[in-house]
């Protein structure tokens, strides 16, 4: 079974989030704990905390389908020290938010060199940026997910996530979460060689990795190192994709997060993507 969302507002408290989850008839969602472009956010109340996990009881939403993400200011391969240890505390901060909500997960971008260190040097900094979050905290696994490879940013590449993956002490909390449009435009074409890809994701990082999908059309080509999210259906992807998607049983069980650019069409989407299955 596909649990199908959207990343829904958090606006207001993240309370409200199972609340919008719940109105665009999703099963899964994501959002963000905090303000995504701050380093520092209040804490969360007792209250928000309580009414949160109060709504995803009333909805029905489970923590193995809630798939959070943490800010885009976040760098955890940052090559200069003092980037490197804001990174580290505010992952921290993000990682412990999630245990307080009784979340599972943590999604995040892997980092960027900058062009100022090399690719391996940048994967091994990750690694141990994971490692101090994850030995501070309990119950709530790393997931990386892959980029577009747009600028600097690593992570394009799948032997990138085996790489950090292979360096991280507790294999049992760190996972992957792959972006459709990231993997499309850093240029594994999901189009027209579907079973070639995955079965190369197989080889270079294994499907037991796998925690999360971001689902997402893409307005830019094969390759092109873009990341510019469409509609389903509507970007150079297309249908096909996503109905053979559907009816693969790897990906059950598994938030699958919409990152579409018009909010508006989320409903009707899940309930499309559903009458693929």
């Amino acid at each position: 079974m596909k649990f199908i969302g959207a990343h829904v507002s958090a606006s207001g408290g993240v309370e409200w989030a199972p609340v919008n989850a719940h109105e665009i008839g999703a099963n899964a969602f994501a959002l963000f704990t905090k303000n995504q472009r701050q380093w520092v956010a209040k804490p969360l109340t007792d209250e928000s905390i309580e009414l949160f996990k109060e709504n995803c009881v009333k909805y029905g939403l489970d923590a193995c389908h809630i798939l959070p993400h943490d800010s885009y200011l976040i760098n955890l391969g940052h090559p200069e020290a003092e980037g490197l240890e804001k990174s580290r505390a505010a992952f921290l901060d993000e990682m412990q938010r999630c245990e307080q909500l009784g979340l599972r997960m943590l999604n995040f971008h892997p980092g960027s060199h900058l062009n100022k260190i090399s690719v391996e040097t940048c994967l091994d900094r990750i690694a141990v940026s994971i490692n101090i979050a994850l030995e501070k905290t309990r119950g709530v696994t790393a997931v990386i997910e892959n980029t577009a490879g747009q600028g600097s940013n690593i992570g394009n590449e799948f032997w990138h996530l085996k790489y950090i993956i292979d360096r991280v002490d507790d294999k049992s909390r760190v996972g992957v979460c792959l972006d459709t449009c990231h993997t499309y435009t850093a240029g594994y074409d999901i189009v027209n060689e579907y079973d070639k890809v995955f079965d190369e994701f197989e080889t270079a990082v294994g499907f037991h990795y796998l925690r999360a999908v971001h689902l997402n059309d893409s307005k830019k080509p094969l390759g092109s190192r873009i990341d510019r999210h469409d509609s389903i259906g509507k970007g150079l992807i297309g249908l096909d994709f996503f109905k053979r998607f559907m009816t693969d049983a790897r990906f059950n069980d598994m938030p699958v997060v919409l990152e579409t650019p018009d909010e508006s069409l989320w409903a009707e989407e899940i309930r499309m993507l559903r009458s693929f299955e």
